[in-house]
């Protein structure tokens, strides 16, 4: 049995498809200190255990000196278990605690860890898309990157409280003739088409490449074919799409933005979000430019009756891409100060 150690040590992570985050922190009467910020490639490791065996044999830490941690994971938290969308790990509170000896340690959602870290933010850390008029109530956030994330914080009169969701994985809905045949080809490919699938890094090349089969909207030139082929797609498509130097890359970011616009309108009913949208991710901070254009605010704010009622929703998008970690660890500060005796 490991001793337990008096200590003011967290650790939190953020836990994604691509890259796993974590950070060491110190929690003080003031201020609290990072110690230590690392990155390690997901798909190089087993699982999350590995991961921080590798992290604590690098910082010297033995078991027990940590007093709390907290991990976003991206992916559905069910009780004490996580299992990653894009990552085949399953991640156990339980066998956690058994391994690091850390007996405050709890598994979210990702996008809930980013919904913590809004409090965290700075003026500097978000962009205001859209004004909107500012009140009091509830909040969503939408978040597209590798996968489509999504939460509800629920304003219980004098603070919000994240809610997971899943809301990414319901089913896409095509709002005309095109999107309904972009729908039927990605029918034939997957069977479900969800939201993720078309708003997402893979999903915008999805996109990319059913306008291409068109042939409505020009051909591919060799230059971009190339290009396609050796640098990440979706970052090609959006840079090609801001030079214009391509009608088809164009065409698609439009699509793009204008189903994203769409879904954040659609979860902001949802959650009857009078204290604002959200939008994270790792995208929208790279096609900013085109966020701003106006698409995807009247995609946004088309739901008839209520296009009013969406117009006056604040709309800010987060610049930070450390949301999420800066998230996981004021909820495992919050475990650490919420233990019996712990001198605040």
């Amino acid at each position: 049995m490991v001793k337990r150690i008096q200590s003011d040590l967290i650790l939190a992570g953020d836990v994604g498809g691509t890259k796993t985050r974590l950070v060491l922190l110190r929690v003080g009467k003031q201020t609290d200190r990072w110690l230590a910020l690392e990155v390690f490639p997901s798909g190089h490791y087993c699982g999350l255990e590995e991961v921080l065996e590798d992290f604590l044999r690098r910082k010297v830490l033995s078991k027990g000196e940590i007093a709390s941690a907290c991990f976003g994971v991206a992916g559905p938290v069910t009780g004490k278990t996580a299992s990653g969308t894009n990552l085949p790990w399953v991640i156990r509170t339980t066998s956690l605690q058994r391994a690091f000896a850390i007996e405050r340690l709890e598994l979210i959602n990702d996008i809930v860890a980013l919904s913590y870290g809004l409090s965290q933010l700075k003026r500097q850390d978000l962009d205001v898309l859209h004004a909107g008029i500012p009140r009091r109530g509830n909040r969503v956030l939408i978040a597209a990157g590798t996968g489509l994330g999504q939460a509800i914080l629920v304003w219980d009169g004098q603070k919000h409280i994240p809610s997971a969701s899943e809301g990414g994985h319901v089913d896409f809905a095509p709002r005309d003739r095109l999107e309904m045949d972009l729908l039927e080809e990605m029918i034939d490919r997957y069977g479900h088409v969800s939201y993720e699938r078309v708003l997402s890094g893979p999903g915008l090349v999805e996109i990319y490449r059913f306008l291409k089969g068109m042939k409505t909207f020009g051909a591919e030139p060799k230059w971009l074919s190339e290009r396609l082929e050796r640098e990440d797609p979706p970052e090609v498509i959006s840079e090609t799409a801001r030079l214009k130097r391509s009608r088809l890359c164009e065409k698609a970011l439009d699509l793009f933005c204008s189903i994203y616009g769409r879904a954040a309108g659609n979860l902001a009913l949802q959650g009857f979000a009078m204290g604002g949208v959200y939008v994270g991710g790792g995208i929208a901070p790279k096609i900013l430019w085109k966020l701003r254009d106006g698409g995807f605010l009247r995609s946004f704010a088309e739901k008839g009756r209520l296009s009013e009622f969406l117009f006056q929703i604040p709309i800010k998008v987060i610049l930070n891409d450390e949301g999420a970690l800066l998230g996981a660890a004021q909820r495992a500060k919050e475990l650490l100060l919420s233990e019996p005796g712990h001198r605040r």
